[in-house]
């Protein structure tokens, strides 16, 4: 009855205020990501909306008491993310800042800034950082917008206690050398362990304490990850995948650091191929998102398996093999999923 006493008037009104509702939305859309560079909506249904419809909670802060069993069943629900973020990035004052001086060009787009603000300010801060007076400051430091405001605020930081958030940003912008940058981590570890033991010790005791034990774990688990990277491009490679696989033992939940990507780098380094075949078999999966390094290692390794015997005379005559249509899709879904690596490959061996 209800539908059968519609007008056409009706119609004409709800049709022109959902157009008015997806008008504003899409001002404010384009407002957001002027400003802050990346969609709104898409921030909150990947960040509030994925853990309530069962999607990975990477920042819970039982991550170190799951279970492999329970990692690996809450990974299917991991939805395919449009832009992914980059695990491989390199350290902004001792890599990035090098290309500046030699080129005199930026390295890093304003996306790629915001980015990365996005994620210090999303791992590196909490709502109980009020609690620390050096925290406090280093909350206003993340959202700095020149470099040298976020040095000095870590400096400032500092010398109320030892911060190993402020190491963190020191090591990441101030620090012109890979040594200079480990040197920094190790400090960084040093106070990041002792705030992670204290605070693992109150997470029980309420919503704030728990948030301040995630953003700690958070801290310790990046700090890690980036000593091991330090490691490797120190030469020592072996030792770097020792720290990773640790890390990714003790923390087998948190993938928002990727570090099973910078374990194919040096496992492809080190030319343990066995491995990193072992390491692919577990994250190239369809029900995880996907990324380049993924792709591209994938796509190499069934390539290099056939290689040897592979002959265009001899395919051209009986057809290609089951392990050569495997290699040859393979490569297709990497190019189709990022065509610019073989390019940005071909200029870097130019240089």
């Amino acid at each position: 009855m209800f539908l059968n006493t519609l007008t056409p008037k009706f119609y004409v009104a709800l049709t022109g205020t959902s157009s008015l509702i997806s008008g504003l939305i899409l001002i404010f859309e384009w407002w957001y990501f002027r400003k802050y560079g990346t969609s709104f909506i898409e921030q909150v249904s990947v960040s509030h909306l994925r853990p309530l419809l069962g999607g990975v909670d990477s920042s819970s802060p039982s991550n170190s008491n799951t279970s492999n069993g329970d990692a690996d069943s809450n990974r299917q629900s991991v939805s395919e993310c449009k832009v992914w973020r980059n695990p491989l990035n390199l350290f902004r004052g001792a890599e990035y800042n090098r290309y500046t001086w030699v080129t005199g060009r930026e390295p890093l787009t304003y996306y790629d800034m915001n980015l990365s603000a996005q994620d210090h300010q999303t791992f590196f801060t909490c709502d109980s950082d009020h609690l620390r007076p050096a925290d406090a400051i280093m909350q206003k430091a993340w959202r700095e917008r020149n470099p040298q405001a976020r040095i000095s605020a870590a400096h400032e930081a500092l010398e109320l206690e030892d911060c190993a958030t402020a190491y963190i940003l020191l090591a990441e912008e101030e620090a012109t050398t890979i040594m200079e940058a480990e040197r920094l981590f190790k400090q960084a570890l040093k106070a990041g362990e002792g705030c992670y033991r204290r605070s693992q010790q109150l997470q029980h005791h309420g919503t704030q304490y728990e948030a301040q034990h995630r953003r700690d774990t958070n801290v310790l688990v990046y700090i890690k990850r980036r000593l091991a990277m330090c490691s490797r491009k120190l030469g020592r490679t072996r030792e770097a995948v020792k720290m990773m696989r640790d890390l990714m033992k003790e923390f087998p939940l948190l993938s928002m650091f990727n570090i099973h990507e910078n374990l194919l780098e040096s496992l492809l380094e080190l030319q343990n191929y066995a491995d990193v075949q072992a390491v692919l078999a577990k994250y190239d999966d369809i029900s995880l998102p996907k990324s380049a390094t993924i792709c591209y290692t994938a796509a190499l390794l069934k390539a290099r398996a056939v290689s040897d015997k592979f002959s265009p005379e001899a395919a051209s005559r009986r057809g290609l093999s089951t392990a050569e249509m495997n290699a040859v899709e393979a490569i297709h879904r990497a190019v189709e999923f990022n065509p610019h690596v073989p390019k940005v490959s071909q200029q870097t061996n130019k240089y």
